[in-house]
């Protein structure tokens, strides 16, 4: 199964998150991350979404998102041509003699310590899907207390865009 990035130019109006979920919901197909946000142009949004399936299945995925009224483009993103990121939030088991270790390790990844608390600390980290993978394992042997991700979000490099 193969796993694809795809990036979504559409109008900046309420419902159309709604028509493109329920595009993948109706023909079953799973969204593996979702995100969306307000571009540069404040009347259009540009969503990222991973899917996975086979060649045919996310063909027909694309071809089905470029029948909705209100989305513009749709494009893949290769990683190859593309920047990848992602944004976690995580709440780790600190107390105090764990907290040096705890540090270090979020030095090491250009993390940041947003919260700390008695018994927890939490952190801030962006990157690519190998930084944030490697982070969380690092962050197992303290107890992970909760995490939460953005999800996938991701641009074409250099001059590409996917404006109309």
């Amino acid at each position: 199964m193969n796993r694809q990035v795809i990036s979504i130019l559409v109008d900046n109006q309420s419902g159309v998150l709604s028509r493109v979920a329920g595009l993948f919901s109706r023909r079953g197909y799973n969204i593996d991350s979702l995100s969306v946000g307000e571009t540069e142009t404040a009347n259009l949004s540009r969503m990222t979404i991973v899917a996975r399936g086979d060649d045919a299945t996310l063909e027909q995925i694309k071809k089905q998102l470029n029948k909705l009224v209100d989305v513009i483009r749709v494009i893949s993103l290769a990683s190859e041509e593309s920047v990848y990121r992602e944004l976690v939030l995580l709440k780790v088991g600190a107390p105090s003699t764990n907290r040096a270790g705890i540090s270090e390790i979020v030095d090491i990844f250009r993390a940041k310590i947003i919260d700390v608390a008695s018994e927890s600390m939490t952190v801030e980290i962006t990157g690519d899907e190998s930084k944030i993978k490697a982070f969380i394992e690092l962050m197992q042997p303290y107890g992970i207390k909760e995490i939460v991700r953005t999800g996938l979000t991701a641009l074409q490099r250099g001059d590409r865009d996917i404006k109309h």
